[in-house]
């Protein structure tokens, strides 16, 4: 199976890198700028306390694509999606299956649009990761997982022939016949997380030490009620399972989101905040909405990083 991972950020070069190492045909997608740090400092991937296991990559940019993919891994930014289709489109052929991992769910009816429904996966993964200086891939916490399924929930061949290609790459691979509803927990869990961490400044602990956990316990809920507003209702351990993640003591967590805004960066805050509140139109939602806050306190920070003309530091 002929694999092209579009993006070689933390989560792209991760478990692009992971499969490369267990042998997979892995090609990486990159910008031009990408391309030649890869050039000029190689590519690894490790954990945070081992060393780094150099690999040999083959990283193009659109240009050299020259025949379709099997499987297209996209793992680009939300606000990124457009050029990479853009870029990626060459590698997209009849049999290509397209199998996403962004935040939210506004890039499944992008692409759906662009590429035709039957093409397109559903997936999420669960990583903690970033770059180190020379743009190599590290792990930081002990969770590596993807899952991803059809759509309509029912098992396929080409679901399984890419687990199958997935076995005994250092992560764990699930294919789910429920990866609709899977992607609505994350965004639930991931909008409360990064919308609370982003409002306080501060992690998961902070929070509870300030006294504000009620504020998140109302986050949740008022997520909770988008998501079963548009039939997919949180199972009840999931949900237990979130609220124990976003209250617990002298946690440190931080959502991405907030480092980004520390390092002025971009946010996704339109893919992750903005297309939630548009699926909250009938519900009772008490006001003044949290998610609104949070949405408006996000957009606030970009209207100020637009006006001072703050240097993008994403990565090239």
């Amino acid at each position: 199976m002929r694999v092209l991972v579009v993006g070689a950020g933390a989560i792209g070069g991760y478990f692009g890198g992971r499969l490369l190492q267990a042998g997979r045909d892995v090609t990486f997608l990159v910008r031009p700028g990408r391309a030649e740090q890869i050039r000029k400092n190689g590519f690894a991937v490790r954990a945070l306390d081992q060393r780094p296991d150099e690999l040999a990559v083959r990283a193009i940019v659109s240009e050299q694509i020259e025949a379709p993919y099997d499987l297209v891994l996209v793992t680009c930014k939300a606000y990124d999606l457009e050029s990479a289709m853009d870029g990626f489109a060459p590698a997209v052929g009849p049999e290509t299956a397209i199998l996403p991992f962004l935040n939210g769910l506004r890039h499944l009816d992008i692409l759906s649009e662009r590429f035709g429904a039957s093409r397109l996966l559903g997936g999420q993964c669960v990583i903690s990761a970033r770059l180190d200086e020379r743009g190599h891939a590290v792990l930081l916490g002990p969770m590596q997982v993807l899952t991803f399924g059809e759509l309509n929930g029912t098992p396929s061949k080409r679901t399984d022939a890419i687990a199958a290609a997935m076995q005994d790459a250092s992560f764990t691979v699930q294919v789910s016949n429920m990866i609709l509803l899977e992607m609505w927990e994350k965004w639930v869990l991931l909008a409360t997380f990064a919308g609370m961490t982003c409002l306080m400044r501060g992690a998961v602990g902070d929070i509870v030490a300030a006294g504000a956990t009620g504020l998140t316990e109302a986050l949740l809920d008022e997520c909770r009620r988008i998501a079963a507003s548009q039939s997919q209702t949180i199972r009840p351990d999931t949900l237990q399972r979130i609220r124990g993640i976003l209250t617990q003591a002298n946690s440190t967590a931080a959502a991405s989101m907030l480092r980004d805004i520390e390092r002025g960066a971009r946010t996704e805050a339109d893919h992750v905040f903005g297309d939630l509140l548009q699926r909250e139109s009938g519900l009772d939602i008490t006001s003044p909405s949290l998610l609104r806050i949070a949405y408006l306190h996000l957009k606030t920070y970009e209207a100020r990083r637009a006006r001072e003309g703050t240097p993008s530091t994403d990565a090239p």
